[in-house]
């Protein structure tokens, strides 16, 4: 659809973070499966009656949590919700939560969780098991987005907001996207319909990848801690990629490029299409490519697939040392409330998790582009699940770039990529 008015996305990049700064013991030999401790379980009706203070511990505040606590505090429950920034980016917001975590601190009651980190802070015992009250608003909340909390069979934090990448495509130029494989044929025909993607050696080639390889069937690992990267869908994937490149279809620059430069190239007018997160929309509009420029979901891989994206997006967990988990209960309660999930697209534009704010009339007048969103979340499906996630994205991207570059062949990467899945595992 034509892009209109839209607002700013604040996105919180889900970039490689630090390496873990401890493991719990595990067994050198054989594949390292989901496993977490036992810890406090939050009782969903454990709100009711709740008093005193609650702190939410995070990242800089880009206006949605000051507004999630001041909704709150204005209903009076006997609860008090604070903000505490710890962090000015999601790197140093997880080094100083693990160090409050590692501490026993119990000065957070609720963390603001990136999604990536749910895996390790539930093998760590950091956070409470939060099964119950997934439970509670499980019929409200998008099923993507509950997976983003589910580890080791159980859930570990409770979705706040979401994120899915969308494809935008220059409707002047090229055809509106059915399958990865049509788009790369129909931009390989002239310059001008180039497709530009994140492909540098970082987080966004990771995501960019898995995109490609969830919608054509593979998998990264098992629930059982099996690398499952060594497949014909990898192999396919990357020959895709390795032949969208050598064809011109996809912008050899973007071996280099990250979000912002990837937009700014489509934005110059050299390229026909651009894989994005919802924050490109309002810089696009702004530049001579806006009025051409239409938003699809992401398409399948090719004609025998479906489509898939790859979630963003920030969850709520509680504490395992939080000083008052009943009133963190009452807090979580209220951001998944419909009145709050329909404040905070209005106000900050951030993607709702709850499944009904996607069809509210005054959301959809507001973001016009919400229905091609929706489809992207309920296509969606988490990162890998594992407690060394960091060190397993860079397994991915390094090699990916590798094979982009023409370093090594498909075959050899594919192999390489799963032996350093494998010994990225076993340091945990």
């Amino acid at each position: 659809m034509p892009l209109r008015r839209a607002p700013a996305w604040a996105v919180l990049a889900t970039t490689a973070a630090i390496t873990l700064t401890s493991c719990l013991a595990a067994p050198a030999t054989g594949p390292i499966g989901e496993h977490a401790p036992r810890t406090p379980v939050v009782d969903p009706a454990s709100a009711r009656g709740a008093t005193g203070d609650v702190t939410i511990c995070g990242n800089r505040d880009n206006g949605t949590y000051t507004t999630l606590v001041e909704t709150f505090n204005a209903k009076r429950t006997g609860v008090t919700a604070h903000y505490l920034e710890i962090g000015q980016d999601t790197d140093a917001t997880r080094a100083q939560a693990i160090q409050r975590l590692e501490g026993g601190s119990h000065g957070c009651d609720i963390y603001l969780m990136d999604v990536t980190w749910v895996s390790e802070w539930a093998a760590q015992g950091w956070i409470r098991d939060h099964s119950g009250l997934v439970e509670a608003h499980r019929a409200d909340l998008i099923p993507s987005t509950l997976e983003t909390a589910h580890y080791a069979g159980r859930y570990w934090a409770v979705p706040l907001y979401t994120n899915a990448g969308l494809l935008f495509y220059r409707q002047d130029r090229v055809p509106p996207p059915t399958t990865w494989a049509q788009v790369y044929a129909n931009a390989a025909t002239h310059p001008q319909h180039e497709v530009e993607i994140q492909a540098k050696r970082y987080e966004g080639l990771t995501v960019n990848f898995l995109e490609l390889l969830y919608s054509a069937g593979g998998s990264v690992i098992n629930e059982d801690g099996t690398v499952t990267i060594d497949s014909p869908q990898t192999r396919a994937v990357l020959r895709l990629m390795v032949e969208g490149l050598d064809s011109g279809a996809v912008d050899r620059a973007s071996l280099t490029y990250d979000e912002d430069s990837g937009r700014r190239a489509y934005e110059s007018g050299r390229a026909g299409y651009l894989r994005q997160w919802p924050s490109a929309l309002t810089q696009i509009e702004q530049t001579e490519a806006g009025p051409g420029t239409a938003v699809a979901p992401l398409p399948a891989f090719d004609e025998h697939s479906e489509p898939a994206a790859v979630l963003g997006g920030w969850n709520l967990a509680i504490a395992t040392e939080a000083a008052n988990p009943a009133g963190a209960v009452a807090v979580i309660d209220h951001a998944t409330s419909a009145e709050f999930q329909r404040t905070m697209v209005l106000e900050h534009s951030q993607a709702p998790v709850r499944a009904a704010t996607y069809h509210d009339p005054e959301v959809i007048a507001e973001l016009p582009f919400i229905p091609q969103l929706e489809q992207s979340v309920l296509s969606a499906e988490p990162r890998p699940k594992s407690p060394v996630y960091p060190q397993l994205s860079r397994a991915i991207y390094r090699n990916v770039h590798q094979v982009l570059t023409g370093q090594v062949e498909v075959e050899a990467g594919v192999r390489k990529m799963a032996e350093d899945i494998r010994t990225a595992q076993e340091t945990f």
